[in-house]
């Protein structure tokens, strides 16, 4: 083992002979890009599933009958919504009573692609930040062709306008809220400096009304080496407001600082610690780390409260509350308040459960749970912060999302919304399974297939993990799974492993760093059980998984060449030696380690997929695909990967979408696209 370690690490300190396609664009690099996709998009595009599949990915992304996400602001339901007439998108409104209808009355209130075209800019909608009380006034996010950098502009709502001489913030990695009607609290590029070498802003400063960005006052300074610094604001439907600094001196742990008369006060929470929430003047808290203070212990994984005039009065010495402790098989997931109460849910067993909680003397709490589905995903959608309403997602592999409204007063439910069946799922069955990986963990993975399926080992079968960053993979439909997929005779199954959150913070920290192979493992291990019980067999198995789950297939890829006949690697990170260096790597030296040190380095080399090809080992063919717009982990982690393929004579299949941000496309027709692309490599590899 040691002679290997050292053989890598030689490698990984030879000269990078693809080091120019790190470059972002350059005629060289756009004319590799070119010839890339032609022979890629001259073998998917030319198979004969490819035009079928298309035309359904496409009908299912424009479909009319999809369920409008609702936002409540004021007395109106808002939502952003894409289709054939509104490729880019339009933010429009209507009254709950409306919402409720088969057929909403929609008033636009701005349409990007009007405002686009206007303006000859490639807008993508990234958010609003609406102003409370009234929330008439928001701070509107657009990206140039889906980047995490964002132009802000005010927009009044009543008015349907952007707002003449207001906010104006230029493109920027950025954070903006109100600290009142006059004023933000931002962090942006200043210039020269105050930028993180990850890419990301860590000064802040309070911009007033008419004031040009060199006249803000400087508010807070982190240091470079942070991931990033960026503002939040928190306001109940009692009038407590709170306005805060999150100084996240790592990707997990963050120092929080009051903003109080334009000074920052550090606040004694712990690093691994997450403001979420405020409702009748109290703060709620998750907490990633054990805890204890004041006299008291909480776990790893809790929800607590603290008593915000407290907090204000004596930030140093806090006196949390518990809210909610998880189990051993349970997490904690989303937090949202309504004017009075608290919205809960959380997982048990990979399966969503819902609580309303309500304050009750001495910062205590009364809990009354909410009867929704077993079996699903739960989760929130919006909460009414001048009222006790809130939409709930209720989801599962094989019934239709609905939207929920629950009244968080008296626990009634009223289904408002239901997407209506867009696949044939009566065939179908969901199985939970558990795999046992190589240390003797139990993974959960679901199973999605025909009821009737002979378990010969000839089903063609879609793999599917995450793995990282504390992010749960739950139960989900998928109209394009069920109709691209499944209908056709596919099994898609979901993997539970280490480095997600499904069962808390300590299922998430197993995998960190130099302990990452556990990830690696517990997928092999899924895939092993699923070849065991004959679900399928090498042949017929395929992988998918995009990101940090791109890293994951690129690993697996590496590894394990012989357990799959096809990967689809999705908006990879690949060189896991240079990550540093390209876009937003730094701010993951959390999450993966850093070359800085010599272990993490070591490590590092061993499972970095870009350095682990092997010339003269039998590789499936996989497809490669990244977008020229990923300002987040970026293109050039699957561009090296496709070129040392290339040299090394193994087949491969790469495509780079040419706008999108961190995802499929820019558009829904973009996005489609990418969908049967990846259906048709599918088809190609595991049904033929």
């Amino acid at each position: 083992m040691g002679l290997a370690v050292g053989t890598l690490a030689r490698a990984a300190d030879a000269p990078d002979p693809y080091i120019w396609l790190e470059e972002l664009s350059s005629p060289r690099v756009d004319a590799w890009i070119k010839t890339e996709n032609a022979k890629t998009l001259d073998v998917l595009e030319q198979d004969a599933r490819f035009p079928t599949l298309y035309a359904q990915a496409l009908e299912i992304a424009e479909a009319k009958d999809r369920i409008p996400t609702p936002r409540f602001l004021g007395d109106a339901v808002y939502n952003f919504w894409q289709d054939a007439d509104h490729v880019r998108g339009i933010w429009r409104k209507t009254d709950l009573a409306s919402y409720r209808t088969a057929a909403p009355a929609w008033t636009t209130a701005l349409d990007l692609d009007q405002l686009a075209k206007t303006e000859n800019a490639n807008w993508v909608w990234h958010g609003a930040d609406c102003r409370r009380p009234d929330e008439r006034v928001c701070l509107i996010s657009l990206s140039d062709g889906g980047e995490d950098a964002v132009t802000i502009r005010e927009f009044d709502l009543a008015t349907g306008r952007f707002v003449k001489d207001g906010f104006a913030l230029p493109k920027s990695k950025q954070d903006a809220v109100w600290a009142d009607a006059d004023d933000l609290v931002l962090s942006r590029d200043w210039g020269k400096g105050t930028m993180t070498t990850a890419g990301y802003p860590f000064v802040v400063k309070l911009l007033k009304r008419g004031q040009n960005l060199a006249a803000a006052r400087e508010i807070f300074r982190g240091k470079p080496g942070d991931t990033q610094v960026s503002p939040a604001a928190l306001q109940d439907g009692d009038g407590h407001k709170v306005v805060f600094i999150q100084r996240a001196v790592s990707f997990f742990e963050t120092e929080t600082y009051l903003v109080r008369a334009s000074k920052a006060v550090r606040l004694a929470l712990p690093l691994k610690a997450q403001i979420s929430d405020l409702v009748a003047g109290r703060l709620l808290v998750k907490l990633n780390q054990d805890w204890t203070v004041a006299g008291q212990s909480f776990g790893q994984g809790a929800l607590v409260s603290l008593d915000l005039a407290a907090v204000n009065a004596d930030p140093a010495h806090l006196k949390p509350t518990m809210v909610y402790a998880p189990g051993p098989r349970a997490s904690l997931d989303e937090v949202a308040s309504t004017k009075s109460h608290l919205i809960v849910t959380r997982y048990e067993n990979v399966r969503g459960r819902a609580s309303v909680y309500t304050p009750a003397p001495n910062n205590s709490w009364t809990e009354r749970k909410l009867d929704l589905p077993d079996n699903s995903s739960i989760g929130i959608v919006d909460a009414q912060s001048h009222g006790e309403g809130a939409f709930l997602s209720v989801t599962g592999f094989l019934t239709p999302s609905s939207v929920v409204l629950a009244d968080a007063g008296t626990g009634a439910l009223d289904t408002v919304k239901a997407l209506p069946a867009k696949f044939d799922a009566s065939k179908d069955v969901v199985d939970q399974h558990e795999a046992t990986s190589k240390d003797g963990t139990k993974i959960p993975y679901f199973v999605i297939h025909p009821a009737a399926m002979a378990m010969d080992g000839n089903n063609p079968t879609v793999l599917y993990a995450y793995g990282g960053f504390q992010v749960s993979e739950t139960p989900f439909y998928s109209a394009n799974i069920g109709k691209l997929w499944l209908e056709r005779g596919g099994v898609f199954v979901l993997a539970n492993i280490r480095g997600g959150g499904e069962f808390g913070p300590a299922w998430h920290e197993a995998g960190l760093k130099t302990h990452r192979q556990k990830i690696y493992d517990d997928f092999a291990a899924v895939a092993e059980a699923l070849l065991a019980d004959k679900v399928t067999s090498p042949r017929r198995l395929g992988i998918e998984g995009g990101s940090n789950g791109g890293l994951l297939m690129g690993v697996e890829f590496t590894q394990h060449p012989e357990l799959w006949n096809a990967v689809d690697i999705q908006v990879p990170l690949l060189d896991m030696l240079r990550f540093e260096k390209i876009a937003a790597g730094p701010s993951w030296v959390g999450e993966y380690g850093t070359v800085a040190r010599p272990d993490e380095k070591a490590f590092l080399a061993r499972i970095s997929p870009y350095n682990n090809l092997k010339p003269g080992v039998k590789y499936p063919e996989p497809f490669v695909w990244t977008t020229t717009k990923d300002d987040r982990v970026g293109p050039q982690h699957a561009r090296k990967f496709a070129a040392r393929l290339a040299e090394m004579g193994i087949p491969y299949l790469f495509y780079e979408v040419t706008e999108g941000g961190h995802g499929s496309g820019a558009n829904l027709k973009e996005k489609a696209k990418t969908t049967a692309l990846e259906l048709t490599y599918f088809s190609r590899k595991l049904m033929d």
